[in-house]
């Protein structure tokens, strides 16, 4: 368009009836656009066909017949929209107020005439002016109209108010003229009931796998280091010692520890707590990959166990093992650097000492 504009000024007429007066005249128009009203918009076929291939395919095929009519019918819009439509293929420019007035008609003709840059500006100027009122208009419009944007859009803001929707005339309307784009919405609703219950789902897990991690780490620490009331058989517990970073898991580990060593019940399988340690020092036991070094109990006895039994190991307990393990990963990245260089000196320099407990 800009091109063609530096062509028509060699048209202009230049009027200079003083050094300070300069006035400069656009070569009469050519070409008029009939609008739904009966009133013509004189225009200049060459601007109308420089930002518009359809203007200007319409434009040429009088030339291609000989005729000597010369107008453009653009009608079903009201006079307004289309004189904006005009001043914006000129100017390339639209206000907020004529974007709130006529954004729906814009957004037709910039679609039915190919002028992108107009289109890009209603999809944004509707989305942002969407209400539950005129969703489901501006949903059929964007269907009609491939604005793919401006299409998930109404259809976010009808599934989070659809009671509210419901009530409105355009959802009747549509419900009697349109039961195709109605199924479409339904399922789409679903479609995201759905998905926001597979993502709670997997934020549950994933808040399990970090517990669980989070265990494996205080199980580790009350082996090797001690904590306040359970620690290695050759640590002095007498001693105060103060509640580590993770105290509230820990607490519930020692508690279990302590109930482990002094239940009845856990030599017939009779104890639910007891279950619960077992299936920890297993847990540890699949993701300890020095169990030589290790001081969890029972650690290399489950690592030997396990080979023996690999051919018939359990796909679900695989698979929660991967998981934890991937837990315990994410959490020491997370961790500063200086402490995550620690950790490792710390469980590595008790070498040699017995794995059992101090309760």
């Amino acid at each position: 368009m800009v091109q063609l504009k530096k062509k028509l000024s060699g048209e202009f007429k230049v009027r200079s009836n003083s050094p300070l007066a300069v006035v400069v005249e656009m070569p009469e128009s050519d070409l008029q656009v009939l609008t739904s009203v009966g009133l013509r918009i004189p225009v200049h076929s060459k601007i109308l066909a420089s930002a518009s291939p359809v203007l200007e395919s319409i434009i040429e095929r009088p030339k291609k017949r000989r005729s000597s009519e010369r107008t453009i019918p653009m009608l079903g819009v009201p006079y307004n929209a289309v004189s904006v439509f005009i001043q914006f293929i000129y100017s390339s420019k639209c206000t907020e107020e004529q974007m709130e007035k006529y954004g729906i008609h814009l957004l037709a003709l910039s679609h039915v005439y190919m002028v992108p840059q107009l289109k890009q500006r209603c999809t944004k100027g509707l989305a942002q002016r969407l209400k539950v009122e005129n969703v489901v208009d501006v949903l059929q419009l964007a269907r009609m109209c491939d604005a793919p944007d401006l299409y998930l859009k109404c259809m976010k803001m009808l599934s989070t108010n659809f009671k509210a929707v419901e009530e409105t005339e355009g959802w009747k309307f549509l419900q009697n003229h349109d039961p195709y784009l109605e199924l479409e919405i339904l399922q789409f609703i679903e479609e995201s009931e759905s998905r926001k219950k597979r993502t709670r789902r997997l934020r549950e897990e994933q808040r399990l796998y970090a517990q669980l991690s989070e265990a494996m780490d205080c199980l580790e620490h009350i082996c090797s280091e001690g904590c306040t009331s359970v620690g290695p058989n050759d640590m002095d517990l007498s001693k105060h010692k103060g509640p580590c970073s993770k105290f509230s898991t820990c607490h519930g580990i020692q508690l279990l520890i302590k109930h482990f060593g002094t239940c009845t019940k856990r030599v017939n399988g009779g104890c639910v707590r007891c279950k619960r340690m077992w299936q920890l020092f297993r847990l540890h036991s699949s993701i300890c990959d020095q169990p030589d070094e290790c001081r969890v109990p029972l650690c290399r006895a489950f690592k030997v166990k396990a080979q023996q039994a690999r051919c018939r190991s359990d796909a679900q307990w695989k698979l929660l093992v991967r998981k934890v393990a991937s837990a315990r990963v994410i959490s020491s990245l997370s961790l500063p650097k200086r402490k995550r260089e620690e950790e490792p000196r710390m469980a590595f320099n008790h070498q040699g000492l017995r794995r059992s407990f101090n309760l």
